[in-house]
């Protein structure tokens, strides 16, 4: 293979590397290094506008009043992006959505939410809404209207992501709503909302982070070729096969004895540890501090071997009785130097 290269200094052949004016240089986003793709787009549209449609049956059952609920964009910001694109005062619902990490935002005008609240209590819902914080009675009725609309979220995205939305509270000030990280990248799914004569925006926040690596599976699968898919099932085959032959590492445990600090640091060479595993039970077999099996101990030729078993071997009938008739002397925790018992050799 061959490579045609410039020296420094010398012109380029006229002709060869011309670039037109959209090859140029393009600005990297280094707040977005992941971006969303069509197919993802796709995803969220399709979820949201199922949330739609569950949001404008609901206030139209509860509110008693023609509503329309329309998603009309879906983005992926910042969360301080999110946070200047609301007014100051306004309604919004936190809401936790486990098993996925991070905190769900319903927001709504402050009107709306009045407006609301003046349908919820039989009135009409037209006119100039107070621009205050709601009161106890107001927040109460609000807030059995937010629970069921951030419970349709959960059937939404059920085709996507299973998760339970709880909500935490209610925050009027943008600023004090911390659902999140100011450099932490969310998706912002704005709606329409036509509620009876009113018009207003509603937005509904997620972490793109704990969404994105369920969309990645839920749209990985319609973009592989039958080609790809039969080289990943076979990488995945060969992987499975290659574990199976990769050595582990086993240990072969007594049960573990306790010492005081003192004791410990005053261990000495030629110092006998009794040890409080029972002379008849098995010894633990262990890979990655994970018992797994019990085995006895033995000998195989020259070296230490051990007999793995299905369940603890019980004592002669002649040692359990003679067990249970003497009582047992309490163990000493360390010895100095005293004379080998028979027991220690065979330990």
């Amino acid at each position: 293979m061959t490579a045609e290269t410039t020296p420094a200094g010398s012109g380029a052949p006229r002709g060869r590397h011309r670039r037109s004016k959209g090859d140029g240089p393009k600005p990297y986003d280094f707040r977005r290094p992941t971006k969303l793709s069509r197919e993802h787009v796709r995803s969220l549209q399709v979820a949201f506008e199922t949330f739609a449609r569950q949001w404008s049956t609901l206030l139209t059952s509860s509110l008693r009043v023609v509503t329309q609920v329309t998603n009309v964009s879906i983005e992926q910001v910042t969360y301080a992006e999110y946070v200047q694109t609301l007014s100051n005062p306004t309604v919004m619902a936190l809401a936790t959505i486990e098993p996925l990490d991070g905190q769900a935002v319903l927001e709504m005008p402050l009107a709306t939410a009045m407006t609301s609240v003046d349908h919820l209590l039989g009135g009409p819902g037209t006119g100039d809404q107070p621009n205050r914080p709601l009161s106890d009675i107001e927040t109460a009725l609000l807030r059995g209207l937010i629970d069921r609309t951030v419970l349709e979220l959960r059937y939404a995205f059920d085709a996507l992501v299973r998760f339970d939305p709880q909500v935490q509270g209610l925050e009027y000030n943008p600023q004090f709503a911390q659902a999140a990280s100011a450099s932490d990248m969310v998706i912002v799914a704005t709606f329409e909302l036509d509620l009876g004569a009113e018009g207003s925006l509603a937005t509904v926040c997620l972490p793109f982070a704990s969404l994105m690596p369920h969309l990645e599976a839920a749209t990985g699968h319609g973009v592989l070729s039958d080609r790809e898919r039969a080289a990943r099932e076979a990488a995945g085959r060969h992987l499975a096969d290659r574990l199976e032959s990769v050595p582990v590492e086993v240990t072969v445990r007594f049960e573990p004895a306790r010492l005081t600090p003192s004791t410990l640091v005053a261990l000495q060479v030629g110092d006998v540890l009794p040890l409080p595993h029972p002379v008849a039970a098995p010894l633990a077999v262990t890979a990655a501090d994970v018992t797994f099996a019990s085995a006895v101990p033995g000998a195989q030729g020259k070296r230490l071997a051990c007999l793995v078993v299905d369940q603890p071997v019980a004592p002669p009938p002649a040692v359990a009785a003679r067990g249970a008739a003497a009582p047992r002397p309490a163990p000493r925790t360390t010895a100095r130097r005293p004379s080998q018992p028979a027991g220690a050799s065979r330990a």
